[in-house]
């Protein structure tokens, strides 16, 4: 297949060595990450994130996390935002940031032969960011444009609303992207600040794909990373759980639909009890075509287009939550619905056939997460950022098939406890 400069379309990885069997390499100035060689393709994908994220803001000031996010690529070194963009572009080169609540991290692709300009461009960006007056403006700009237009989007509202219910007086409380006030108050020292507290290399978790060896990965990655500190000094992030348990709460906005959050107590990806919470919320309303919520709230009821549920991992917390939309005099129905069928778990829990129906697809489905290079490498790095070890992609389907009823009713307890939940709806709803 013939790579232009301008495609990096990637196509099905075939590697020697399994994602299963990455590699771990420690470079000469200590930064460690995990390897995948895969020849087949010439191409590197490498996905990379830091300790702490949103929930480091400054008091006053969230949003500062994914602001800086926004401007490591908008100038460098000695290249200005427009000159660094075109450097990007001439080579093809796919470099891109993002913040989360936990984390700060990032993802580069590009074909072999421009490597070496890729690395550089990324060893700028992440050591020495501009931080110009005109692209914080800019920056700034555009993240009060979207908050603005997002105060009508009721999805955006319910869940705002929700995580501010949940955790209220918490850092997990606080939207990740600001708010309109939050952000006009951030200055170029907050940014500094923050990029110096976020980006060390003794906080970096690394994964590399692609048609590179170890050697020349390990001297790449001294090149990216290696004029980084050692570390900067997070704050603790005291532990949580949610709250308000029970309560109803309204967003008011005029829309003829409500759309739905809502959410209880869950586990944390590092808790042994993650794998059955991950099978039992799989069958509540993790499947997309077979869950139980979807049955009974679309299937049955035409109440929703879309109903399910997740599992939410914080470093500090984790939730189980749900989202649905529905004509607001059908709210209290669908609440209703989705209440009824967690307590009907709660007291039958699931039979045997659609707890091994549940196994049977989440160990076949799996594969699917790693059939790109960027893929791979996404999963590699989340897997070290969550500290499960190197060898969870070859464990990972033997724990989900030895979930047991037993396991599933532990995990119920843990996550589902009484059934209440804490709702919010924005919109006009009605019987909520």
């Amino acid at each position: 297949m013939n790579f232009a400069d301008t495609d990096l379309a990637e196509t099905p990885v075939r590697t020697k060595a399994s994602p299963a069997k990455a590699l771990p390499i420690q470079t000469a100035a200590g930064i460690e990450a995990w390897h995948v060689e895969s020849p087949v393709v010439p191409m590197i994908a490498l996905a990379f994130t830091f300790e702490g994220g949103a929930a480091q803001d400054p008091e006053g000031k969230s949003g500062c996390a994914q602001m800086l996010a926004r401007l490591l690529d908008e100038g460098a070194g000695d290249l200005g935002s427009d000159a660094f963009q075109e450097r990007l572009a001439a080579r093809a080169i796919e470099l891109s940031f993002h913040a989360g609540p936990d984390a700060i991290g990032g993802s580069l692709k590009m074909l072999v032969k421009h490597a070496d300009e890729a690395i550089d461009l990324l060893a700028l960006a992440l050591a020495k960011p501009r931080f110009d007056a005109d692209a914080i403006e800019r920056v700034r700009g555009q993240v009060i444009a979207g908050l603005r237009y997002q105060q009508n989007d009721p999805g955006v509202m319910a869940s705002r609303r929700f995580f501010a219910e949940a955790f209220a007086g918490h850092a997990y409380g606080r939207p990740s992207s600001g708010t309109i006030e939050a952000v006009s108050a951030i200055t170029r020292d907050d940014l500094v600040a923050m990029h110096a507290q976020l980006l060390g290399r003794g906080a970096v978790k690394i994964a590399a794909v692609g048609a590179i060896g170890a050697e020349q990965l390990a001297k790449s990655l001294d090149r990216a990373f290696g004029a980084l500190s050692e570390a900067g000094g997070l704050r603790a992030i005291e532990r949580t759980t949610v709250g308000d348990l029970g309560k109803r709460v309204v967003v008011d906005l005029d829309v003829p639909q409500s759309v739905i959050r809502f959410g209880m107590a869950g586990v944390a990806w590092r808790d042994p009890d993650f794998i059955p919470a991950y099978v039992l919320n799989h069958i509540l309303g993790g499947g997309a075509f077979t869950s139980r919520l979807f049955q009974e709230v679309r299937e049955k009821r035409g109440l929703a287009y879309s109903v399910g549920t997740s599992l939410v991992s914080h470093r500090s917390a984790a939730m189980t939550w749900g989202y649905t939309a529905t004509k607001n005099e059908r709210v209290g129905e669908a609440v209703s619905v989705i209440s009824d069928e967690i307590n009907r778990l709660i007291a039958d829990g699931p039979d045997d056939e659609e707890l091994q129906k549940a196994k049977d697809y989440l160990t076949g489905s799996y594969a699917l997460g790693f059939d790109t290079s960027t893929k791979i490498a996404h999963q590699l790095v989340q897997i070290a950022f969550e500290g499960l070890g190197m060898d969870y992609i070859e464990r990972r389907n033997a724990l989900v098939s030895s979930v047991t009823q037993e396991d599933i009713r532990r995990a119920g307890a843990r996550t589902f406890a009484d059934g209440r939940m804490l709702v919010v709806a924005a919109g006009r709803p009605i019987g909520l």
